[in-house]
């Protein structure tokens, strides 16, 4: 780039930017939410060459969160004040990127997803397209289908369709499933839409699904230019759209719950009449946490005649995945693809350059991106990419010294490395590797990113017209679904695309980036799941976003998959992925990332309500007036049925590959462990004894050896009447010195790795002497906690003794419950058991209670006959006792309390005298003739015993993993069906589906027995439809937050009316938590009434313009929670045993609720 064209662009960027925020007046009907104060860091200038620029903070977390037909970032904005510098220099050289070549001959570039041909200088070529699918139609219905093969369908296209499309083609038209693995953007579209050219021409069906409703609206558009408006349908959780059209395109869950009904031999033939092919997208989806199920149950349920497309990004392990689907659904075959039809090329951004992140192979980390390097970098400004001339060549010493650096010297250096977006972005431009798309995990990062670049223009004025005339046009169209905020932003070529957007406005910047007229789009993760918006460069902002579960790493199949955004078949040569510095991660940990490889598919099963409802409906009541006696009809599966489906999951395919190898490990360690168990019993000995050494040398040693085995039995007799009397001795002291203040103790055991454990603790008192009746009722009520009486001699006499329980509080502010056995030590010293004022409680008292309401979870640490030794856990009340409690190197010996009664004394001395009675044995033993021979004998016994020990612990381990290798599923398909056994939905003996079950088996929702308990409710039937909307807002609600971005924000109140139902339905709720409790169902029952008033606000007619009025939610979720509410209302006509009433009203709430601007583009 020549200077003048630089100048010229860095003049453009030179504008001086300011925040202003504008205070929108209040809304008497709203409440206000918490106040947030949002504070603006101000712009900083940074030293570039002489030249001044601009920066901005972007934040680096992220969320996402799914449901039914969305994947959208909510956790984004948790720390959105938390701040994230960045972006580098201009240098020449580009490295090249991780690219694995495919064996075989060379493809010519092909397009990806939605406009699978590319135009190559034939600007009608799409009209072209359509007109060859037509052709083949035509040449089938006069010549039959048996004229399709690959080259016919590859012939629609004007260019060589690559290898792995031809496999899988070929395949398909064999009759056979198949599994498509292959990199992002590698054209895996193409092959269902091969499959689907095919499928038309026989006058049949396909079905094509998808995870997101975007992704599926998508879809709709892409396929309706290929087969015509006529041959194309969409179905989604709201939206129906020529559905008896030849291709359906709907979302997963749609299909699950038509599959659902294949129960019933009639509902199958209305619900897959004519289907041949079921396509799955995105099915690596089948993953996810929270809906990875659903791909599973289609693969389950779906009739065998039906072939199946899967087509997945790149995992570890789809072999797996594929003789699952054979082993379950019939002959499916693999094409695995490695190559990219676009080569990427990584790159590393730093404050000062833009540097190839891998070395020339492609195989490890650029040297001279190594954090010692930048160091080194940061102190010279040296160009890397540039040869210098020749350098002096450094001592190793001085190389050595220079690679060592402490962390925080490290943490320095990262800091001092981290770039700023106007400076990576000038790289970008400089490079040409416009246009980008530019992850960064919170929706506020990526919205201050668009305004920190405001007045930098990355348009021409050509541009800049097209763009004005669209944003008219769109604007004429959805007034309201104009972002205002970003269109200053959206002149210049700039954009943000994320769930606080529209879905309209969202769909007007995918238009707009696929036309060239948006250069940069600052997106969070939502983004690289599948949309069709190709770059030529990625920008991955950090490798850390925001969970459920706090910050984590991206994954190497996340990280791949926003890489695949970057190269557009056809158009690049290369794609460029560009990883950044942050504060917290360097070159190092992107390449640990990059290189750590695929991580495989995993199953994520799991009941619903749904499904069991679904698959035991074959028998229900009808209420028909020719019926009125309440028969039966019987049809459907019985509980073994459900378990066989069930047990079919990849899960149990996984598992029953594992159980079975692990099976086989377990039978060779216990034939192994049986054959050296021989080899030590005694009588293996003795023969290896008799048959080593001399006749009277072998008679001597077994004289000794039998006298010593007598008198370690007696030893070990008189050392366990010396713990006995040790611990009757232990008793009264307790008692003694208890009763003036809490003494003190140590208490002592054996950990799991063989090593003594000692703890301190303040002794609170026996439990039975204490008021804690929780624990005195749990002791005595479970025979975990039994004692037995122990009864020893003492001379002549019987002694009988019992132990008993005691409570003390340790340092580490855990509770344990323990008998005498496990108490190594008792000190004067201790905490007073003296009230700190006039009437207050006694401590010993005050500690009893913290116990007593303490939650009841105690855990084994240790067992013996004279009792386990227990551990809890100490509240925060406890915390500051615990503080109090001494270690024990502070306790003086001096202190400890000697038992010193007669009978523990005697015991003493006597296994004294026996343990030197051994001793001298032994050493009788030792000075025979032949005793080192033997000694050889008995330490390869010793050493077998060891082998055998441990070889026991890898069988436990092993029979641990095989018994938690159960049939993933149908523990918790039993459990959810005693849920509705006992709540009248379902008789699980006699299958008879009640209606409530029947109502629950027919909606859609994360707890359908909730949603029909609700829906069934007489209470309903008062309200108006406005006002039922309300009431369906609040069970939709989950994942909804307030995001206010202003000093006052507000969201609606509810009406008197809808608060008054909502707090019935609490009561409701409690209950039905109460009793999934009781089965250990852990489904959540949504009721939240933060957002009842936006719902029935926006139902009773007010506009977008009214409702977003210094609103505390941003606009996308808001979008979103009503259009939840659309969807809930849309199922209610269509449930059974509904009552009319409520069906007119939600219907009503419907129409009114589904108008611009949440409405979705269709077409």
């Amino acid at each position: 780039m020549n200077a003048a064209v630089a100048s010229s662009f860095l003049f453009s960027i030179l504008s001086n930017t300011s925040l202003s925020l504008h205070k929108l007046p209040y809304l008497p009907r709203r409440k206000p939410n918490l106040r947030f104060c949002y504070s603006a860091q101000r712009l900083r200038l940074g030293d570039y060459r002489g030249t001044r620029f601009y920066s901005f903070p972007v934040d680096s977390s992220s969320h996402v969160s799914q449901e039914e037909g969305e994947v959208e970032s909510d956790y984004e904005d948790d720390d959105d004040d938390v701040v994230a510098e960045e972006y580098g220099e201009v240098s020449d050289a580009v490295g090249d990127g991780l690219e694995e070549e495919e064996d075989g001959e060379e493809e010519d570039f092909s397009e990806e997803v939605g406009s699978v041909g590319f135009d190559s200088g034939d600007s009608g070529f799409e009209d072209f397209k359509w007109q060859r699918v037509e052709r083949i139609r035509n040449d089938v219905r006069e010549f039959g289908d048996g004229i399709i093969d690959v080259e016919e369908l590859a012939s629609i296209y004007n260019f060589r369709i690559d290898k792995f499309q031809r496999m899988a083609i070929d395949a398909f038209l064999k009759g056979s499933s198949v599994v498509v693995s292959a990199p992002t953007s590698s054209g895996k579209t193409l092959i269902a839409e091969a499959a689907a050219v095919a499928t038309v021409a026989r006058g049949r069906r396909l079905f094509y699904t998808t995870p997101l409703k975007a992704l599926s609206n998508q879809k709709f558009r892409e396929f309706r230019e290929t087969f015509g408006d006529n041959n194309v349908g969409l179905l989604t959780g709201d939206t129906a759209v020529n559905k008896d059209a030849q291709v359906l395109i709907m979302t997963t869950e749609i299909l699950r719950n038509m599959l659902y009904q294949s129960v019933g031999v009639t509902s199958f033939e209305s619900t897959l009449s004519h289907v041949d092919v079921i396509v799955l997208d995105e099915v690596h989806y089948l993953s996810d946490i929270s809906r990875g199920t659903v791909w599973e149950e289609i693969v389950i349920y779906c009739p065998k005649e039906v072939q199946l497309i899967c087509l997945s990004a790149t995992v570890a392990n789809p072999d797996e995945l594929a003789g699952w689907i054979s082993q379950i659904h019939g002959k499916t075959e693999l094409v695995k693809s490695s190559r990219r039809p676009v080569p990427l090329t990584w790159h590393f951004s730093t404050k000062t350059a833009l540097l190839p992140l891998l070395n020339d192979k492609g195989t490890g980390m650029n040297s001279k991106v190594a954090i010692n390097q930048l160091q080194q970098h940061d102190t010279s400004r040296a160009n890397l990419y540039e040869d210098e001339g020749p350098r002096r060549r450094k001592s190793r010493k001085q190389r050595f010294d220079m690679a060592v650096l402490r962390k925080n010297e490290m943490d320095s250096v990262r800091r001092s490395q981290v770039p700023q977006v106007i400076d990576t972005l000038f790289h970008l431009k400089a490079r040409d590797m416009l246009p980008a798309v530019w992850f960064i995990f919170s929706r506020k990062g990526c919205d201050v990113a668009v305004q920190y670049l405001e007045h930098c223009n990355l348009l021409d004025e050509f541009e800049v017209t097209e763009v004005e005339v669209a944003l008219k046009r769109f604007r004429l169209q959805y007034p309201d679904a104009v972002r205002e905020s970003s269109t200053k932003g959206l002149l210049r070529g700039i954009a943000a695309h994320h769930a606080g957007c529209l879905p309209l406005w969202k769909s007007f910047i995918e238009e707009l980036f696929q036309k060239g007229l948006v250069k940069v789009v600052f997106a969070t993760e939502t983004l690289a799941a599948g949309i069709n918006m190709p770059a030529r460069t990625a920008v991955v902002s950090s490798l850390i976003k925001r969970t459920e579960s706090g910050r984590t790493t991206l994954s190497s199949n996340t990280l791949l998959q926003m890489a695949g955004r970057a190269g557009r078949r056809g158009i690049d040569e290369r794609g460029h992925v560009v990883l950044v510095q942050t504060p917290y991660e360097g070159a190092e940990e992107c390449c640990k990332v990059l290189f750590s490889g695929l991580e495989p598919l995993v199953s994520q099963f799991t009941a619903s309500y749904g499904m069991v409802l679904n698959l035991l409906a074959g028998a229900k009541l009808t209420h028909g007036s020719t019926e009125s006696s309440g028969s039966i009809q019987r049809s459907g599966r019985t509980l073994e049925e459900a378990r066989k489906l069930i047990e079919q999951s990849f899960g149990n395919y996984i598992g029953s590959n594992v159980m079975l190898t692990a099976r086989e490990e377990l039978a060779k360690i216990q034939n192994e462990m049986q054959v050296l168990t021989s080899e030590i019993t005694e009588e293996a000995i003795d023969a290896k004894s008799k048959k080593l050494l001399p006749h009277t040398t072998y008679k001597e040693i077994a004289d000794l050896q039998e006298k010593l085995k007598v008198e370690k039995r007696k030893r070990s007799e008189l050392r366990t009447i010396m713990e006995l009397q040790r611990i009757l001795s232990l008793k009264p002291l307790l008692d003694d010195i208890a009763s003036n203040h809490l003494p003190f103790i140590s208490l002592q055991h054996i950990g799991s790795d063989g090593i003594q454990q000692q703890i301190p603790a303040v002794y609170l008192g026996k439990v039975d002497s204490l008021n804690i009746s929780s624990v005195r009722n749990m002791i005595y009520e479970s025979d975990t906690f039994a004692l037995c009486k122990q009864n020893f001699l003492t001379g002549t006499d019987s002694v009988d003794f019992e132990p008993s329980y005691h409570i003390a509080l340790s340092s580490d502010n855990s509770w344990y419950l323990f008998t005498e056995k496990w108490i190594r030590a008792i000190y004067k010293t201790g905490f007073p058991n003296v009230a700190l004022a006039l009437g207050d409680a006694l401590p010993r008292e005050v500690m009893a209670t913290l116990l007593d309401k303490h939650p009841r979870n105690w855990q084994k640490v240790a067992e013996s006959e004279l009792g386990g030794f227990w551990r809890m856990e100490g509240s925060l009340e406890t915390w500051s006792w615990s503080l109090n409690v001494p270690v024990l190197s502070s306790l003086s010996v001096d202190d400890e309390v000697v038992v010193s009664s007669e009978g523990y004394q005697n015991a003493t001395e006597s296994y004294k005298d026996q343990r030197n009675i051994v001793s001298r044995l032994k050493k009788r033993m030792a000075r025979t003739e032949g005793f080192r021979e033997y000694r050889k004998i008995i330490d390869v016994a010793k050493f077998t015993s060891e082998k055998i020990r441990r070889l026991k612990i890898r069988a436990r381990r092993l029979t641990a993993r095989i018994e938690q290798i159960e049939p993933s599923g149908w523990k918790e398909f039993l459990q959810i069906s005693n849920v509705i056994h006992e709540i009248r939905a379902l008789d699980i003996n006699s299958l008879v589906i009640f209606p409530l079950g029947e109502t629950a088996a027919a909606i859609r929702g994360e707890n359908e027995l909730w949603l029909a308990m609700i829906l069934r409710n007489k209470i309903l039937l008062d309200l108006r439809p406005a006002q039922l909307a309300s009431v369906c807002g609040s069970l939709v609600s989950e994942g909804i937050k307030l995001r206010p971005s202003k000093t006052n924000s507000y969201v609606y109140e509810a009406s008197p009316a809808v608060m008054h139902i909502v707090a019935l339905l609490e009561v409701q709720r409690d209950s039905l938590l109460q009793l999934q409790d009781k089965h250990g169902v852990k489904i959540p029952c949504c009721l939240d009434s933060q957002f009842c008033g936006m719902v029935e606000a926006w139902a009773s007619g007010l506009t977008w313009r009214e409702i977003m009025m210094d609103c505390a939610m941003d606009e996308g979720d808001l979008a979103r929670l009503l259009r939840r509410t659309i969807d809930l209302l849309a199922q209610v006509p269509k449930l059974p045993d509904i009552d009319p009433a409520l069906r007119n009203n939600a219907v009503k709430a419907h129409d009114v609720m589904d108008r611009p601007p949440i409405s979705e583009l269709l077409g």
